[in-house]
């Protein structure tokens, strides 16, 4: 049975899973998460920056990634419209944060609605990589940036397509300045120091693009069986991913903000149990079963190999 059918079938159950909770009030934002919703990712761009210019690289790396995540789901919101904001503004900071994630956000929203319309389905792009193994996720990662970008361009319609190619135009500006500010002996150090923080953004956002496949997709969509998505419930992690994990509560509600989604999931756990029991990540229970599965399978395999190779076993056997 395709994934199609599979979630037809799953629907109704679904859907009357999903009457049974109280959302709407979780739409409305206050001016203070709106401004929060705004500014989050930027504090940690700019500290990225700055460990980079001092070549402090390790810390600028995980200053990168809190900027990448907060990003991410700010385009994502954008995406749903559930910032708190006009259609206009969102537009500005979809092209706003292509440049500074070094990807074209107006063609990533198109195939994401298509992601929505038809979850995991034949003309859902986006959710491919969930249908095969983590390492094909992982592996994946470059040509389906550009699989996406293309079904993007052609799910668009003519003013999207204007805006995608206004961001790759200036993704490709970028690019080129970074290289010529790198390849040019210039000895004014400020220069000198801009090129390198440039170069260094450059690649840890192509290497944090290259992994949106494993985590943001595969992640959080692999070996749905109740629903369509995963969920999680480890503080610490919905933390340092800003709610972008509460992802079975964004497909059954996608317009509530990424702010109430932990409210959201209660409710959900109260009247729906059964929706959010499939995690992102194992829990020990899950891995200690695993481990002793592989340890018992490796000691069943060594156990075979030992009687064929003994000549007394086996002419007893």
């Amino acid at each position: 049975m395709n994934a199609n059918k599979t979630h037809a079938n799953k629907e109704p159950a679904i859907r009357h899973a999903m009457a049974s909770v109280e959302w709407q009030d979780l739409r409305q934002l206050t001016r203070a998460q709106i401004a929060y919703n705004l500014i989050l990712p930027y504090p940690f761009l700019l500290l990225s920056w700055w460990f980079a210019s001092q070549s402090w690289y390790v810390m600028a790396c995980g200053a990168s990634y809190l900027f990448f995540a907060a990003a991410f789901r700010q385009a994502h919101d954008g995406y749903h419209h559930s910032l708190g904001v006009s259609k206009c503004t969102v537009t500005g900071i979809l092209l706003l944060l292509s440049v500074l994630l070094m990807t074209s956000l107006h063609s990533i929203r198109a195939t994401h609605m298509e992601h929505h319309r038809n979850p995991l389905g034949d003309s859902d792009i986006e959710g491919r990589l969930a249908k095969g193994s983590w390492w094909q996720a992982l592996l994946g990662g470059i040509t389906y940036r550009l699989d996406i970008y293309r079904q993007g361009l052609r799910l668009s319609s003519r003013r999207n397509q204007h805006i995608a190619w206004l961001e790759f135009g200036l993704i490709f500006l970028v690019i080129i300045t970074a290289l010529v500010l790198t390849v040019l002996p210039v000895a004014v150090p400020a220069i000198s120091t801009l090129a390198q923080v440039l170069i260094y953004h450059l690649l840890t956002m192509m290497l944090a693009n290259a992994s949106v496949g494993i985590i943001a997709v595969w992640g959080v969509h692999h070996d749905c069986d109740e629903t369509i998505a995963r969920t999680e419930r480890n503080l610490l992690v919905n933390f340092l991913t800003f709610n972008l994990l509460y992802h079975v509560e964004h497909h059954l509600f996608p317009a509530v903000p990424s702010n109430h989604l932990p409210e959201l999931a209660k409710r959900l756990d109260v009247a729906a149990a059964h929706l959010t029991k499939a995690h992102v990540l194992p829990n020990m229970a899950t891995i200690m079963e695993f481990i002793n599965n592989n340890a018992n399978k490796l000691k069943d395999r060594n156990q075979r190999n030992n009687d064929s190779e003994c000549p007394i076993r086996k002419r007893f056997a």
